[in-house]
């Protein structure tokens, strides 16, 4: 730490710092809380930050940084207010941080300024505003606050009263041990896998074990994210790791319960991996409505002003939380009954509890769609393209067909061809040519659904209704082979191509962008997928292949996107950020 004299002597001393790291102007007279300069100077997701008294730049912002400083100065003189004589700036850009904060956003660098709340942050002028501030400031607790703040604002029920009154402190005493939130999230992982071997022994003493260390696991879960907001450490690596363990362990476990239940005599693979399909689904609803939505113009509705008016009454907002079945609620219920009953009552419960959440999420979000007036941006449609996930077979439908006009066309393109992929996998004879012809049908109307830019009104509808063709007709076809060991195998397709769904979207929410289109082109598309899974089922109608093709399939797939998944998420392109909304 140097000072300096002004803002001329500022800008030769920061210009000296390595051009590798972060730097920090601080007005010496400064008062506040320690936890609101970590908040304004530590975070490693925001390029520049801001409190009272106080800026950093990342590397990025660097140059930006020096630039203004130096503009400012050689404009009013190195000890001189740079202030415009016809403004009347706040208190705390009067300040040299905040004049050159205010400088920074002039030039379009985008300055984060973190929300304090009670924490004080001011730099006094005179005696009696110092004394005042030294007030605030040992009037309130920053470390309580600093515990308060580590819990997620909008957690379900289970997890606000039933993990994070002591989950935060587990958060702390890791922090002061100086553990990561990744080897905590690395825990988790591993602790769930331990519960789905245990799930995998089919006994009652396992069953138990594994619910137990499933909770275990949801603590954990619960911790690293704690700790990565008590202690400011975000990172590439941990985003990656909280967007995709989650769905690993949950995935996981329910082959454990599978494998399992085999073990006592009962096969529920089928169970197994239609929980899965079911809660991929839920969750590119989520996704594709989120996508289309976030940054809409005129994004209104009564329905909307009806949630606000509810969120209004306390006990409506916990009650709709639990409607929906977060990851909270889902697992601890998961952990209860194995423990208690019987693998295949968990995947009932899994099925009927996910499916009413499902129709009540969906039902909500399409009234609100129809209610709105919105207009959808490019941006927006091009997220929803990316989700949609379409290969080389339907852009090529795509590029030589004509775009279908109407409000509600590519969602009910969309709907038919899911429809004609799933009845035909369901109704004609397995193994038929006529299901592979029904799939070239799927791959005409995939094509059609994308061949204009989503922006109707229930267009986020198109990825969602594609993840249920596909997933489903892997599922059915499985289900109905008499190769053994085929639903298994379909598990670990599934398995592979959800990955990939899930990782699109979380680089989508780091504004990152979709994966590279060579990625989609060589896994297939969803549409080129599922027609390969049809003329597999054609081709090995009766031999044991079919499930040796499915599992090398799962395999190819797999290698491909966890290959690339790792090269982005540990490259400097990655976003440092992390899940701040509860995944249901």
């Amino acid at each position: 730490m140097q000072t300096a004299a002004d803002a001329g002597d500022a800008a030769t001393l920061l210009a000296a710092v390595p051009a590798g790291r972060r730097v920090a102007l601080v007005d010496p007279r400064f008062v506040g809380h320690v936890h609101a300069l970590r908040l304004g100077l530590t975070d490693p997701r925001f390029a520049a930050a801001t409190v009272p008294g106080a800026l950093t730049a990342q590397p990025e912002a660097r140059g930006a940084l020096l630039r203004a400083l130096r503009r400012t100065t050689a404009a009013v003189g190195a000890g001189a207010p740079v202030v415009a004589p016809d403004t009347d700036p706040a208190p705390e850009d009067r300040t040299v941080p905040g004049r050159i904060a205010v400088a920074l956003e002039a030039e379009g660098t985008a300055v984060k300024r973190p929300e304090l709340g009670s924490l004080t942050a001011t730099v006094p002028t005179d005696a009696g505003a110092r004394a005042t501030a030294e007030s605030a400031r040992d009037g309130v607790d920053d470390e309580a606050v600093r515990l308060r703040s580590a819990v997620k604002a909008h957690d379900g029920f289970f997890t606000t009263f039933a993990i994070s009154p002591y989950s935060r402190y587990i958060a702390r005493w890791c922090a002061r041990r100086g553990l990561t939130p990744n080897q905590v999230t690395t825990a988790s992982l591993i602790t769930a896998l331990v519960a789905a071997g245990a799930a995998a022994t089919g006994t009652r003493g396992g069953y138990v074990a594994a619910g137990i260390l499933l909770l275990v696991s949801f603590v954990l879960d619960c911790t690293d994210g704690q700790l990565a907001r008590y202690s400011l450490q975000y990172s590439t690596m941990g985003a990656w790791l909280d967007a995709t363990f989650d769905r690993a362990k949950e995935y996981a476990y329910y082959a454990g319960l599978a494998i399992g239940a085999v073990r006592g005599g009962d096969d529920v693979w089928v169970l197994a991996l239609g929980a899965m399909v079911l809660q991929a689904c839920r969750h590119v609803v989520d996704f594709s409505f989120n996508e289309a939505n976030h940054d809409a113009v005129a994004n209104t509705s009564p329905t909307a002003a009806l949630s606000d008016k509810l969120d209004s009454v306390g006990w409506t907002v916990w009650a709709r939380r639990m409607i929906v079945l977060p990851i909270g609620e889902r697992w601890a219920m998961i952990a209860v009954l194995t423990a208690l009953a019987t693998p295949r009552i968990v995947f009932y419960a899994l099925l009927i509890g996910c499916s009413l959440a499902a129709c009540y999420t969906t039902a909500g979000r399409l009234l609100r769609s129809l209610t709105r007036r919105a207009s959808r941006t490019d941006r927006a449609a091009q997220a929803l393209a990316d989700l949609a996930d379409s290969g080389p077979l339907a852009q090529g439908v795509a590029a030589v067909a004509p775009g279908l006009r109407g409000a509600f066309t590519a969602p009910a393109v969309a709907l038919l061809g899911t429809l004609v992929m799933i009845g035909a996998a369901l109704f004609l004879p397995y193994g038929s040519w006529l299901t592979v012809a029904a799939a070239a049908v799927y791959v005409l109307l995939s094509g059609l659904a994308v061949a204009r830019p989503l922006k109707g009104a229930l267009d986020w509808l198109v990825p969602p209704f594609f993840r249920a063709a596909e997933y489903v007709t892997i599922l059915v076809l499985a289900a109905r082979s008499d190769a053994p060991h085929a639903v298994p195998a379909a598990f670990g397709l599934v398995s592979a191509v959800a990955y990939h769904h899930y990782d699109t979207v979380y680089r989508i929410r780091g504004g990152t962008g979709a994966p590279p289109q060579w990625l989609v082109r060589t896994i297939g598309g969803h549409e080129g997928r599922t027609a390969l899974v049809a003329v597999l089922a054609a081709v090995l109608t009766h031999a044991a292949g079919f499930t040796t093709a499915l599992t090398a399939l799962a395999v190819a797939v797999a290698l491909v996107v966890l290959v690339e998944s790792i090269r982005f998420w540990v490259s400097s392109s990655a976003p440092a950020v992390h899940d701040e909304g509860e995944l249901a």
